[in-house]
């Protein structure tokens, strides 16, 4: 980088660095005067909230690995001594346990916010497909985390959802013994998920500069769907959206910090909190909270799909449920193509609104199914009745009925430019 492109700074410490390492004038082109569109909302907030989480999650994993053990014999005594014994270890925990959660809630919210303003178009497909690689990484990170305290809970979620794999063909078997490291989930299970959950989280950091690097290079989305046209369309990053994103994360900061400090074990379940033991399983097998839709997509298929009047089996029941709950993934990964209506932000599309919002609850719903029993009941009617019909309505959005709107949907007139719809705001 020539000197002419370089950021003259008035601290003579960060001049000098800078003058031999440019990576000042790097953060100022590429956070400071970045142009940004001028009408974003606070929905926006969720992508600075999610990196302040993942930033969380790290450190206090980095502190908490310090005081673990990874055996079977020490790991939920490990626990309860980093609880009792080490210096602020209770809130570290806390912190680390919860975060999670939260770190999950930011991403949700910020992939809604994807979905409605239709931040996946083009040119922001790959973008989008970092997005949501980010998200695999984080349902697997945040599943082999859950078998560290080594409960009752992590020991049977770690088996029943590892041997979900024995269902692929030819290579099932061997794919669950490599997980397993022997022929149950045992000591070297909990050392592997150990080792795993430890470097995972820089592999999703790792990911997460690829995502921001992607942005930089295409922009960002905004409410309208509208690409900022001239100067006016846009404001600097700093300090403009370095003060709205602040603000948004002290304000998530305050429901996390209410919940680590009042209410820790809200969303922890109460047979994680005892001693695994392979002898006794527990009365109900549920996953944390942000699995649930997909657990209820895995239980949905009960059902052997076959050659009809033979007994060959094409797709096992097992196998089924294991397709359905990658393939809701899979579909997010291809929506760029699924969706390829001209217009991009829902405001604009009053019936795509309509049904997004329905697949939303659609997915809650999902979620409160996997919370119940596999034998519980609704209206009187098996609730893997509605779960099925839940699972078939959440596949029929993305096969059928995204494809029919991008063909059939007439759409709202866009403002001329995103300035102009600014100031038609405001006189409003």
């Amino acid at each position: 980088m020539g000197s002419s492109e370089r950021t003259v700074f008035e601290n003579p410490v960060v001049e000098w660095i800078d003058s031999r390492l440019p990576v000042f004038t790097m953060m100022q082109k590429e956070y400071g005067v970045f142009p940004t569109p001028k009408n974003f909302n606070y929905l926006w907030n969720f992508g600075a909230i999610a990196m302040f989480m993942l930033v969380t999650m790290i450190v206090t994993g980095i502190v908490l690995a310090m005081h673990y053990t990874a055996d079977v014999t020490q790991s939920f005594d490990a626990v309860e001594r980093i609880m009792r014994d080490v210096n602020g270890g209770w809130l570290l925990r806390y912190m680390h346990s919860n975060g999670g959660s939260f770190f999950f809630i930011a991403v949700y919210i910020h992939i809604f916010r994807g979905m409605y303003y239709g931040s996946y178009k083009q040119p922001r497909e790959l973008l989008w497909i970092l997005g949501v690689v980010i998200f695999i990484l984080m349902m697997a990170t945040a599943f082999i985390g859950y078998v560290l305290p080594w409960g009752q809970m992590s020991l049977w979620g770690a088996t029943v959802i590892t041997n979900l794999f024995s269902a692929i063909p030819l290579v099932g078997d061997s794919i669950v013994t490599l997980l397993w490291g022997g022929f149950s989930v045992d000591n070297p299970t909990l050392t592997r998920f150990f080792a795993l959950h430890y470097l995972l989280p820089f592999v999703i950091f790792a990911v997460v500069f690829l995502h921001i690097w992607a942005l930089h290079v295409t922009g960002s989305n905004n409410p309208l769907g509208l690409e900022p046209k001239t100067e006016k369309d846009t404001l600097p990053f700093h300090p403009y959206y370095t003060m709205k994103d602040s603000f948004g994360v002290v304000v998530f900061l305050l429901l996390y910090a209410y919940v680590v400090f009042f209410a820790p074990n809200m969303l922890g379940h109460p047979d994680n909190y005892i001693p695994a033991n392979s002898l006794v399983t527990p009365a109900h097998i549920v996953p944390e909270w942000y699995f649930l839709p997909f657990y209820a997509m895995l239980r949905a298929i009960t059902f052997d799909i076959g050659i009809p009047f033979t007994d060959i089996v094409i797709i096992s029941a097992k196998l089924g449920g294991v397709i359905t709950m990658f393939g809701s993934l899979l579909l997010w990964l291809v929506l760029p193509w699924l969706d390829t209506h001209p217009l991009r932000s829902a405001r604009f599309r009053p019936l795509y609104k309509k049904l997004l919002i329905l697949l939303v609850l659609d997915f809650i719903f999902l979620g409160y199914v996997g919370s119940q029993a596999a034998d519980a009941t609704l209206l009187g009617i098996p609730l893997s009745v509605f779960g099925l019909i839940a699972t078939g309505l959440y596949f029929a959005y993305f096969i059928v009925i995204l494809p029919w709107l991008s063909k059939n949907e007439k759409g709202r007139e866009l403002p001329a430019s995103i300035h102009e719809a600014v100031l038609a705001k405001n006189k409003k």
